[in-house]
């Protein structure tokens, strides 16, 4: 109460501002601002005692009201300054609430707001919070008016208005929450509409007011809430998302109904977990701490025999990562299976940072649920078959760290039943990507212990080498994760992998036969090179040697089959090349696989892919189908068998490329003196015969190889052959010479060359005049040419014809020169017989 001395002081005061009180009624603006100012000079800049304030702000509280719709900003703005400092000053601001809170409403929470001047609006809702601050529960019968002054405020386009207006809904919560439930669900709508704002503090502010009116009304509007505040955790500004997390975090600690809404809160919380901020991530992991500190006190009697028996973390529990409470742990369990679905939908939403923020949130759910995980398994691996189809790397990385998680807490036996199936038939899952499959089996298999694993490899190993599987794909990503699912059992299992090594081996040939993308055929052999190293195995040979006749064998069961578009071909291509030397060892089983490959009624473009093969191992016999020095034992079939059958005439472009190719075998053996000369003579008519006839093939490369083959046939019968062979050979290669190719022409000139070499003893120059007489007339014909690489060729040929028959060759020269054709050439030609004939001379004497 007053004192006497205080109401004297007011009534003094009150009688000095007479004049000015009249002069706020004045017409003239700067008359009203000067009273106004004279008002506030005069009281709350004055000294007074708090009891003579007390009886000012009631004398002048009325006249101070009204000013609040006077037309100068000016004016209404030292009104507002004044009324502000009596409410701060006075003891008892509560009596002024019947004319300040009618006042404020008529100027803040019309239907439009009256007040115009945004930084006005802003101090009469400081003036309201100030009134929040000191009168607290007194403002309980005038909660209809603040909600109606909210709910225009917080949307007022001034972004300062809203702030304050968020602070003081939060003020009114917490002061008056007895009577602020009743009203609390007004206040959402509108704060719903700002929580977008584009300024952070304001969404900041309004996440703020939304845990407190969640917090203090009866909580049926929770859901509305929800989709919003699970929004924001998608925030540019780590400042509203760590809003978020504290408020969220709030509700799971002290809503009253927070048990009903567990499932709904959990996400959000956990969500936080993820957050690229530190801070953020450590409030989060707190919070979440305390939530399940409090709800395992809470129910304590239901995890008494788990308090007591608490069972040892994970062996292989991921390194660096503390586990989750029992409390906390516990949360998850009994929600997991509310929580899934939901995750299943957002895994697929549009937007990436959802779905990232998804996966990242199953991660944390599955580090909670442990064991637990195993009774929700299926519905976990449809979730991730579609999750690994992503086309976001992050959501991907995720999810495997999720897979890898069910390796670590699901037992083998359980998720193999599960898992295997969809990896053989990828189409009895959900997913649209055949290697989803795959991908997570291969991080399943990362998670789980080797002593685990160790009795189910031959199953493993059986299901990745089966065909549906290994040969399942020609996708670079299915061959990916075949690589991946193979590397993950050589690293988990090591040493163990011995018992599915073949099975591996398979499906590394595989790879290699269906990629067309050598880092996958670099990847494949790594992984060779590591399942040796897990054996304590020397290199591939030796792996390869293990191997080789189960490989063969696994060949030839479908041998009968192979078409163009068999892997098996390239299978074998792979198996006989990377072996090495070892192939070598098992000819016995590779060349019948071959003979019935190379048949002639079998697909031509097949039998070309085998003769490409054969052509490279052939190349380099030695370390090889040679390699055993044995290769010599299977002349015939390779040439009776192999070869010859090819080099047949037959219609149509796929039947002269596998000529060409067989020619080009050929040359190899020949070349390679794989087969001792004895041998090579006892099919040498065939040979020869064939050779001829490839001859007049339409391909140039064809009668190039053709050329070089009969080349090496006379090098490598050198005087061996009869006559009737020696003279059916010639006229063909004189042929050549005429050749459209200069290639061609130049290597039957060499062709020639070797024949005159291969001229022996048993070749009867008298008997065979006729012939050497032809030949010798037609090269000389070529002394003409207009290319001199050509002339320079034949003249060289002619030197060794020269030692056949030199008189002959020279009867026939002299004949050409006198005609004057090639006189330096001719001229060339007999200087050289002339020293030859003088070497012979002294050589008799």
């Amino acid at each position: 109460m007053a004192t006497a001395s205080d109401e004297r002081a007011a009534a003094d005061v009150l009688k000095s501002l007479a004049r000015h009180l009249n002069c706020l009624n004045d017409d003239n603006k700067s008359a009203r601002r000067r009273a106004l100012e004279a008002v506030k000079r005069e009281t709350v800049e004055q000294s007074l005692s708090s009891g003579a304030l007390q009886e000012l702000f009631a004398g002048l509280l009325k006249a101070l009201l009204k000013c609040l719709s006077d037309p100068t900003e000016m004016c209404r703005d030292t009104a507002i300054q004044i009324l502000t400092g009596f409410i701060r000053a006075v003891p008892r601001p509560e009596d002024a609430l019947p004319y300040l809170i009618p006042a404020l409403v008529q100027r803040l929470g019309g239907q439009e707001i009256l007040e115009p001047s945004e930084e006005l609006r802003l101090a009469l809702m400081e003036m309201l919070s100030l009134l929040l601050e000191v009168c607290g529960r007194q403002l309980a019968p005038y909660l209809d008016d603040m909600i109606k002054i909210l709910q225009r405020t917080i949307t007022d386009p001034f972004p300062e208005v809203k702030k304050e207006s968020c602070k003081c809904a939060i003020s009114a919560a917490q002061s008056i929450p007895d009577h602020f439930h009743l009203q609390a669900e007004s206040l959402l709508k509108p704060l719903l509409q700002t929580i977008s704002h584009q300024h952070s503090q304001v969404r900041v502010c309004v996440t703020q007011a939304i845990g407190a009116v969640i917090q203090h009304s009866t909580g049926k509007n929770l859901d509305d809430v929800l989709s919003h505040m699970a929004q924001r955790l998608f925030d540019d500004s780590p400042r509203v998302r760590k809003a978020v997390t504290i408020v969220v975090g709030d509700w799971l600690l002290r809503l009253p109904d927070r048990y009903s809404y567990f499932h709904k809160l959990i996400p959000l919380l956990l969500s936080s977990l993820s957050d690229e901020i530190p801070e953020i991530r450590s409030l989060a992991e707190d919070l979440w701490r305390q939530v399940g500190s409090q709800w395992e006190k809470e129910n304590e009697n239901d995890l008494k025999d788990k308090m007591d028996f608490l069972l040892p973390a994970p062996v292989l529990y991921t390194s660096g990562v503390e586990r989750p409470g029992l409390g906390c742990r516990e949360l998850v369990v009994r929600n997991l299976s509310k929580l899934l679905p939901a995750v299943g939908r957002d895994m697929g939403d549009w937007l990436v940072q959802t779905r990232v923020k998804t996966a990242q949130l199953l991660r944390v759910l599955l580090l909670h649920a442990e064991d637990h995980c195993t009774q929700h398994l299926q519905s976990l691996l449809t979730l991730l078959y579609r999750a690994c189809a992503d086309p976001e790397t992050d959501v991907r990385a995720q999810c495997l760290e999720s897979a890898k998680l069910l390796g670590v807490f699901v037992s083998p036996e359980v998720y193999l039943k599960l898992l295997l199936p969809h990896v053989e038939d990828s189409s009895s899952c959900s997913s649209a990507s055949p290697w989803a499959p795959l991908m997570v089996l291969g991080a399943v298999l990362r998670g789980s212990s080797r002593e685990a694993l160790e009795p189910h490899l031959i199953t493993i190993g059986g299901t990745l080498s089966h065909p549906e599987v290994c040969q399942g794909s020609q996708q670079a990503q299915y061959l990916d994760q075949l690589l991946v699912c193979v590397d993950a059992v050589l690293c988990v299992c090591q040493v163990d992998c011995a018992v599915i090594s073949l099975q591996l081996l398979k499906v590394l040939v595989s790879v290699q036969s269906l990629t067309s993308q050598q880092e996958q055929c670099s990847k494949a052999e790594e992984s060779v090179r590591c399942l040796c190293e897990a054996q304590g195995l020397g290199g591939a040979c030796e792996l390869y040697r293990q191997h080789m006749a189960d490989l063969l064998q696994w060949l030839s069961d479908s041998h009968h089959t192979w078409t163009s578009y068999s892997i098996q071909k390239t299978q074998l291509e792979i198996i006989a090349v990377q072996s090495g030397p070892v192939v070598g060892e098992f000819l016995p089983a590779l060349l019948p696989l071959l003979k019935s490959c190379l048949e002639p009624s079998r697909d031509p473009e097949m039998r070309l892919h085998i003769f490409t093969m054969l052509s490279k191992l052939l190349l380099d016999s030695r370390n090889t189908l040679d390699s055993q020095g044995r290769f010599s034992e299977y002349m015939e079939l390779v040439l009776q068998d192999l070869l010859l059958p090819n080099l047949v005439w037959r219609s149509g472009r796929s039947a002269a490329a596998v000529r060409t190719a067989a020619l080009s075998c050929l040359l190899a053996v020949l070349h390679g003196a794989a087969f001792p000369a004895e041998q090579v003579l006892s099919v040498e008519e065939t040979l020869s015969t064939q050779l001829i006839s490839a001859l007049e093939e339409d391909s140039k490369l064809a009668r190039l190889l053709a050329c070089r083959s009969l080349h090496a046939l006379l090098k490598l019968t050198t005087q061996r052959l009869n006559t009737d062979s020696l003279n059916k050979i010639y006229p063909e290669l004189l042929k050549r010479v005429d050749d459209s190719s200069e290639d061609v022409r130049v290597e039957a000139l060499k062709s020639l060359s070797t024949w005159f070499s291969s001229v022996g003893r048993n070749y009867d120059t008298q008997s065979c005049r006729p012939h050497l007489e032809f030949l010798f007339q037609q090269l000389l014909l070529y002394m003409d040419d207009p290319d001199t690489k050509i002339q320079d060729s034949v003249l060289e040929v002619l030197k060794v014809g020269s030692e056949v028959d030199g008189g002959l060759l020279q009867q026939q020269t002299e004949a050409v020169r006198e005609k004057q054709r090639s006189p330096e050439y001719c001229d060339q030609l007999l200087q050289h017989i002339h020293s030859l004939s003088e070497i012979h001379k002294q050589t008799r004497l």
